[in-house]
């Protein structure tokens, strides 16, 4: 329901650490289905990587991240190998729940779409490094997810961690990216500095 606009502050923290900020949008649902939107973000990170260079960037730097929805097609986004790796706040990575609730009125998934676009059920063999962060005054389903598709993500082999991080919810919690000693932001230099 959010326009990219309101979400500058990000580059309070980003910026002065060096790194440049690409901010996307994608076709809300209902006008879209989550396909589409996956399809399309996936898109626009590839036009990210492909122009990164004219926009002063290095195309082997490229990291995706985003909360919410976000968190989600962040973690759909990890396919494209040549992202150099992830940070997914706040997500939600199996759908199913969500198919089962009232949010799907909006979504119209079906169980074929929700199993699709669950990156929780589709894992890749390969992958940049992906961080799943998550505030612990959320709502426990979050938790429960991130903590879940952390621990998948390991399993299979990837590289990754799970990042809790204490006195924050669903909103409050960009503000460890926005901040210069930010926890997310401290997660995202480290993730600059794995080879």
């Amino acid at each position: 329901m959010n326009d990219k606009e309101p979400y500058a502050f990000l580059g309070e923290g980003l910026l002065p650490a060096g790194f440049n900020l690409a901010m996307i949008e994608y076709t809300l649902a209902p006008a879209a289905r989550l396909d589409e939107i996956v399809r399309e973000v996936r898109s626009a990170v590839a036009w990210v990587i492909d122009y990164a260079k004219e926009l002063a960037g290095d195309p082997a730097r490229v990291f995706v991240s985003g909360h919410s929805a976000g968190g989600h097609l962040t973690a759909m986004a990890m396919t494209d190998t040549r992202v150099a790796g992830g940070i997914a706040i706040s997500g939600i990575y199996d759908l199913e729940p969500i198919r089962l609730n009232y949010l799907n009125d909006k979504l119209r998934l079906d169980a074929a779409e929700a199993n699709r676009n669950s990156p929780l059920r589709h894992l890749p063999s390969s992958a940049a490094p992906l961080v799943v962060t998550v505030g612990l005054g959320e709502l426990p389903e979050l938790v429960r997810q991130s903590e879940e598709f952390a621990d998948a993500w390991r399993r299979r082999g990837l590289r990754g961690s799970y990042l809790p991080v204490a006195r924050h919810d669903h909103f409050s919690i960009l503000e460890e990216l926005a901040r210069p000693n930010g926890a997310i932001l401290a997660a995202l230099k480290e993730l600059a500095l794995t080879p």
